[in-house]
């Protein structure tokens, strides 16, 4: 894969990375929360080249970003909706979503939308990144985009309850992570066959949807439009592809899945 950065500043990424996210996989979890945000410091301290820190996307391409994420949501929307996102980052998505609902939380771990104008509608929650204090029943869509794949696997299923917590009944929880089998996702695509970054975990369609119902959501489907349109025949397609390759070679999964299906996009219902 191309990059911009040279080979010694892409293996100096990965290596800090990695060390940093065995730390972060061996704490215990009353050590978690401090470290979610403390090891992106140190990563970011060691690694003066991150994309994060270098990037600088065009206004036209944050629209477009802005716009795919919708393409997931708006059929859900009304201006009766009360919306949740979970890990806004610059919150642009979030604001975009406040000129169609009639109220958008977004809940992280700092403010990170380097602008103090914004919508009367709008409520920012700053939580440790695990743990977030959010009343029952209060909103009808939560929505997360590259979220689950940074948090620690043994809190995913934490996770998935807090959010069906706070769902109304009938509230959907739309969600897209990396898809392991075209992965990894993270800085490792360029040295390793699995992640070893800050991608804890990246997951399949069948292992999410059973975290989801074991969360307590009663149907699970694919948000992906085109196989979302197929109903129970595309989802079910869908895991049979899932299982026909889980035992590929990892460049046949990582080829055929980075072309027909990079991540794992799915809609669960309370």
């Amino acid at each position: 894969m191309s990059s911009p950065r040279t080979r010694e500043q892409l293996r100096n990424h990965y290596l800090v990375e990695k060390e940093l996210a065995e730390r972060l996989r061996a704490a215990s979890p009353m050590e978690r929360p401090s470290l979610y945000s403390t090891l992106y410091e140190e990563l970011f301290a060691r690694v003066p080249d991150h994309p994060r820190l270098t990037r600088r996307d065009t206004e036209s391409e944050s629209l477009k970003a802005v716009n795919a994420r919708l393409r997931f949501v708006e059929k859900f929307l009304t201006p009766e909706t009360d919306f949740l996102e979970i890990a806004p980052g610059d919150c642009r998505f979030s604001f975009a979503v406040a000129a169609k609902a009639r109220h958008v939380f977004a809940a992280d771990i700092s403010d990170q939308s380097a602008t103090s104008s914004k919508p009367a509608n709008f409520t920012l929650i700053i939580y440790d990144g695990s743990k977030f204090d959010f009343p029952a029943e209060s909103v009808d869509l939560a929505f997360s985009y590259q979220f689950l794949e940074h948090i620690h696997p043994d809190e995913v299923p934490d996770h998935f309850r807090l959010v069906h917590r706070a769902l109304r009944p009938g509230g959907r929880y739309i969600l897209d992570t990396p898809h392991r089998y075209s992965g990894p996702h993270d800085i490792s695509r360029y040295f390793s066959d699995t992640p070893d970054g800050f991608h804890l975990k990246e997951w399949t369609h069948r292992e999410l949807a059973q975290v989801a119902r074991e969360a307590g959501f009663s149907r699970v489907e694919a948000a992906r439009h085109s196989i979302a349109q197929l109903g129970r025949v595309g989802w079910n397609a869908l895991l049979a592809l899932e299982a026909a390759v889980s035992h590929a070679p990892h460049k046949l999964r990582r080829a055929l899945f980075g072309r027909v299906l990079s991540s794992v996009s799915l809609i669960c219902t309370k």
